[in-house]
């Protein structure tokens, strides 16, 4: 095993589903199941070649998952420096240094590290809350950054993501239901196409909390699909089927 060093407050979690390990902080940051659905719904394009870069990387677990998908290259981008050496430390755990790197910057400086019409595939799961919104933001910098739009926001993720991607390319994102309106606008303000929407429910007679998208660089609009939705827990509050074989590979 390789010798990765922990601070304090780190502990390290599998996804037992893909065999990847994944060093967490419940102080700093830890991945949810937004991040496993996310990498679950992101299609690798045939062959599995070609670069992919995950927008907003937090502890790099979206990429990471998203690794056993693709052969290819894999940037993380990640603005907070202690998330992106996090991200750093779990690629070098699962030996996957020479497929993935982690770029410690403003999202919005992407494009000066990597060439513009580049990339197959952006991955991304931001901040899901406007800065403006007057929900108590988390008093924890690390988290509050993670899940407001203080440092980014919704049209500069798309705008950057638009610009990285080859025609044709693709943007998988995960947000909220209730900002659905403004992701599809703002893909649409940069020439990305919506393609398939998929909801996610946490039970049954529950409204949507989540909701995936995939959209196509410089696709036609229309033939959005709505595909079946996923269900997270049961009446009996266990995973459902889909879910559990998505974490455990079972």
């Amino acid at each position: 095993m390789t010798n990765v060093q922990l601070q304090s407050d780190e502990r390290i979690d599998q996804l037992f589903s893909q065999d990847i390990q994944i060093i967490q902080s419940a102080s700093v940051f830890a991945f949810s199941l937004d991040a496993v659905l996310l990498a679950h719904f992101a299609n690798a394009p045939k062959g599995g070649r070609g670069l992919t870069v995950d927008l907003c990387a937090g502890n790099g677990a979206i990429g990471l998952f998203y690794s056993q998908k693709s052969s290819g290259h894999i940037t993380e981008v990640e603005l907070q420096p202690r998330l992106a050496d996090m991200a750093e430390r779990s690629i070098e755990l699962n030996h996957l240094d020479e497929r993935m790197n982690v770029l410690n910057i403003d999202l919005a400086d992407t494009l000066q590290h990597i060439k513009g019409g580049s990339v197959e595939t952006v991955l991304c799961n931001p901040p899901y809350f406007l800065s403006s919104e007057t929900s108590q933001k988390n008093p924890n910098e690390h988290l509050a950054i993670a899940r407001h739009e203080i440092t980014t926001n919704l049209d500069t993720v798309c705008d950057v993501a638009s610009r990285l991607l080859k025609m044709n390319g693709k943007l998988f994102m995960v947000h909220r239901p209730d900002r659905l309106v403004d992701v599809v606008s703002a893909m649409q303000a940069v020439k990305l196409a919506p393609k398939r929407i998929q909801f996610v429910y946490p039970k049954v007679g529950k409204e949507a909390n989540m909701v995936l998208i995939e959209a196509i660089k410089n696709g036609k609009s229309g033939g959005v699909r709505v595909l079946e939705p996923i269900v997270v827990y049961d009446q009996d509050g266990q995973y459902t089927p889909m879910v559990h074989q998505v974490l455990y590979g079972e």
